[in-house]
C-alpha cells in the first residue's frame, strides 16, 4: 500500500501495541507514506484520547522513529481531532504535524459510533441523526481548520440505515469539502465493522470521483495487526471509481502522487 495516513496509539487508551510495531508491520506492507494520528486531546471524553501532556513524548518518538526507518520508510505526524465546536484546544490545532484529520464523533456529546451507547439510537429519528451527521461534516469542512475528512460516512458503522435517500445530502457535504480544501479519505476501518463497507461506501466515492474531490487512504488501526488491513481492497474500489492519484501531506501542504 502506498499511503495509509490514519492510525493509532496506545496512548488514545483504547488501542493496543507499540508505535515502533505499526511502523515494521507497515514496512512489512511495503507502505511508502505512513502516518500516525492520534486522537487528539479535548476537554471531553478525555478516557478516548491522548493527553496534553503526552502529545510532546508523541510527536519526538515518531520523530525517532522517522529517523530510524528513514531508508525503508516515510513517516508522518497528525492528530485525528474531534469537531467538536466549543471543545476543540486551539494548542492542538497549532501542534507541528505533517496534516489534521477532522472527524465528526459526537451529535450533542452523543457518542454515536460508541458501542456503550448504541441504545440512544432506539431514541432518535434514524433520517434526522444522518441530516445531524452530515450536516456537522459540512460545518467541520467549512471551518478551515483540518486537512483530511475522516471516515466521511462514519454515522453507518452499526448498519442503522436512513429510510429517505440520502443523494443530495451526499453531494452538498462533498461541495463543502471540495470548496473549502480538504482531501476525502479513503478509510478500510468499516470492513471490520458490522457494516461490513469502507467509509466511504463505493457509491459515494463514485460520486467523489465525478466531483473532482481528491482521497487519501487509511487503515484506522488500533493494533499493529490492522495495519494495512483492507486497504488493498479499498485501494481497487477507488481505482474502480476512477481514481488513480491519492493526497499525502507535508508540513499541512498537500501533494497527489499516483498510485
Amino acid at each position: 500500500m502506498i499511503v495509509d495516513l490514519h492510525n493509532h496509539t496506545v496512548l488514545c487508551n483504547h488501542a493496543e501495541g507499540t508505535m515502533e510495531a505499526y511502523v515494521q508491520q507497515a514496512i512489512h506492507n511495503k507502505t511508502q507514506y505512513f502516518g500516525f494520528s492520534e486522537h487528539a486531546y479535548m476537554p471531553f471524553d478525555e478516557g478516548y484520547r491522548i493527553s496534553k501532556e503526552k502529545m510532546p513524548w508523541y510527536e519526538g518518538e515518531i520523530a525517532r522513529l522517522k529517523e530510524k526507518y528513514a531508508d525503508r520508510i516515510t513517516l508522518l505526524s497528525a492528530y485525528e481531532v474531534d469537531y467538536l465546536p466549543g471543545k476543540i484546544d486551539p494548542e492542538v490545532l497549532a501542534r507541528p504535524v505533517d496534516y489534521l484529520i477532522g472527524s465528526v464523533h459526537f451529535l450533542d456529546g452523543w457518542g454515536f459510533d460508541n458501542p456503550e451507547f448504541i441504545g440512544e439510537y432506539d431514541n432518535r429519528d434514524i433520517d434526522e441523526v444522518w441530516e445531524s451527521y452530515f450536516k456537522a461534516i459540512q460545518a467541520m469542512a467549512e471551518s478551515r481548520l483540518f486537512d483530511i475528512v475522516g471516515h466521511f460516512d462514519l454515522i453507518k458503522v452499526f448498519k442503522f440505515m436512513p429510510k429517505k435517500s440520502m443523494d443530495a445530502t451526499y453531494q452538498t457535504t462533498l461541495e463543502a469539502i471540495k470548496e473549502n480544501g480538504m482531501t476525502l479519505e479513503v478509510n478500510a476501518a468499516g470492513l471490520r465493522k458490522k457494516i461490513g463497507e469502507p467509509y466511504p461506501s463505493e457509491t459515494i466515492l463514485t460520486l467523489a470521483n465525478r466531483m473532482g474531490v481528491p482521497i487519501t487512504f487509511g487503515s484506522d488501526a488500533h493494533r499493529p495487526e490492522d495495519v494495512g488491513n483492507g486497504l488493498e481492497a479499498v485501494m481497487q474500489m477507488a481505482k474502480r471509481c476512477g481514481f488513480t492519484q491519492c493526497a499525502l501531506y507535508k508540513n499541512r501542504k498537500r501533494e497527489l502522487i499516483n498510485f
